[in-house]
């Protein structure tokens, strides 16, 4: 028994598209670059790294040296990480292939376009060039980046076009004016602590999961005072309560430690199965089987020949964050004469969750777009039925040729069918080696050589600094190992 050509077609089709269904999310196709890093493996980090096969696309690049530039970082090489940063930072800041990702993520999926940048991913890539160039002596370099961190945040807000979202970071804002703080810019220093207090006071006086730090306020009363606003400090004084007491300069300087705890959250696919509905309105909705969304449908995708019966019912794939749960809560600085506890400066977990619930709108509406799109393509495909009278009218020949064209159409559109169901992913892609929260204090040293012990549930990491006057920047990451 001999199969026919559109049998064999088929087969082949179903064959293709079981390995193109097969394609794992992100997290999955790179794990063992993740794994490494995770376990302070760095070397072998970077060789697999090197290797990552989905990191080697072009549409990726962003994405990769994002991930390249924070492992260096990581192992203290801080020129090769600012290498790949500005690059990362130029791709963000000339923008990206936009109708080439509408055309990349409408027709097939998300994940075939060109990688986007969250939000807060944008604010701390300037953290780490920044801390980067502390550590090479080059602090002019780091006023730069601080000043930059302002560029961001005007272009993040024209693009949420002055929407209630996340668009300004009271951590990137704190940590621009311990830069010009560091740079003896009280001015700009006061202007950018009172933008960050200012952030939190708006949202009651905890960001996206993040408290207003303690610190944070003794920073603003000695910026201000420091700058000659003594009507600021008294304005803040009454917003807070509390009475602004100065405190001497400590001659032997102070360490700015950062700690960055756990591991990034994961992006990963949730699946919804909507249906095309006709509105009393006399227009056309996307309705989801819990009936939680109702999203009118945009006919111009479509064009004047769209049938809603084309539509139908469908399965989408829209992303989510899952949430990595940090084994480490919280942190204490042992120094010879007392302790200091690291206050949170920024809630990622949080922050990752929030940015994306904010923009489901636009992404359930693009991954609409896409499946309409799709089945619209599939009905193009689909043989159509002849009439009766047409078909009787025809020879034998004629039925045999009309017979096949109706075959053919059959395993086109079953492997479009096919293909859609299997190419139907959503965008997991995220940078994954940022942590889940960002810690920091203060530290004021002593004369000569400090070593200076942080607790962490237990754990004891080291770090040791020679006293000088100033400020001197530090941070430790501390995966969930």
């Amino acid at each position: 028994m001999t199969s026919s050509p559109v049998t064999g077609a088929r087969m082949l089709i179903v064959f293709a598209l079981f390995i193109l269904g097969g394609c794992a999310s992100y997290r999955n196709q790179a794990s063992d670059y993740y794994n490494y890093l995770q376990r302070g493996e760095y070397e072998k980090a970077s060789a697999s790294l090197d290797h990552t096969k989905i990191l080697s696309k072009s549409r990726n690049k962003l994405l990769l040296l994002l991930e390249k530039g924070k492992l260096a970082h990581l192992r203290g090489h801080w020129e090769e990480s600012n290498t790949f940063l500005n690059e990362a930072d130029n791709i963000i800041e000339d923008g990206l292939n936009r109708s080439g990702n509408f055309i990349a993520g409408t027709l097939i999926n998300p994940m075939m376009s060109q990688y986007q940048p969250e939000s807060f991913e944008r604010y701390l890539v300037h953290y780490y060039k920044a801390l980067n160039y502390i550590q090479l002596g080059q602090n002019s370099e780091a006023v730069v980046e601080a000043r930059r961190i302002s560029l961001s945040t005007f272009a993040l807000q024209d693009l949420q076009k002055n929407e209630n979202k996340y668009s300004s970071d009271p951590f990137a804002y704190m940590f621009q004016g311990l830069i010009y703080e560091n740079n003896g810019d009280a001015n700009n220093a006061f202007i950018a602590y009172r933008n960050a207090v200012d952030l939190y006071l708006e949202k009651g006086g905890v960001f996206y999961g993040t408290p207003l730090p303690a610190q944070l306020r003794k920073d603003l009363f000695r910026a201000a005072a420091a700058a000659g606003f003594m009507d600021e400090v008294s304005r803040y004084e009454n917003i807070f309560g509390s009475r602004y007491t100065p405190e001497p300069v400590n001659p032997n300087g102070e360490l700015i430690l950062f700690w960055e705890n756990g591991a990034a959250p994961v992006k990963e696919q949730q699946d919804f199965f909507f249906s095309l509905l006709a509105g009393g309105d006399g227009l056309f909705y996307f309705r989801d089987n819990n009936n939680f969304y109702n999203i009118p449908l945009d006919r111009s995708i479509a064009g004047s020949s769209f049938n809603p019966a084309d539509v139908r019912s469908f399965r989408m794939a829209i992303p989510r964050y899952r949430q990595s749960r940090s084994v480490f809560q919280n942190a204490t600085v042992i120094l010879p004469n007392g302790q200091v506890n690291m206050e949170m400066a920024e809630n990622i977990n949080a922050l990752a969750v929030v940015s994306l619930d904010q923009r489901m709108g636009k992404e359930l509406a693009s991954a609409l777009t896409r499946m309409a799109v799709k089945k619209i393509a599939e009905a193009a495909v689909r043989p159509k039925e002849d009439k009766k009278t047409d078909n009787a009218n025809k020879t034998e020949e004629e039925k045999k040729k009309d017979e096949k064209k109706k075959n053919t159409a059959e395993a086109i559109s079953l492997g479009l069918q096919l293909f859609n169901l299997a190419s139907e992913k959503a965008d997991t892609r995220n940078w994954q080696s940022l942590p889940a929260s960002i810690y920091y204090a203060r530290i004021p040293l002593v004369p000569g050589e400090n070593k200076i012990s942080l607790q962490v549930q237990g754990r004891v990491i080291e770090v040791n600094v020679s006293a000088k006057p100033g400020m001197q920047f530090q941070n430790i990451s501390s995966f969930n190992n």
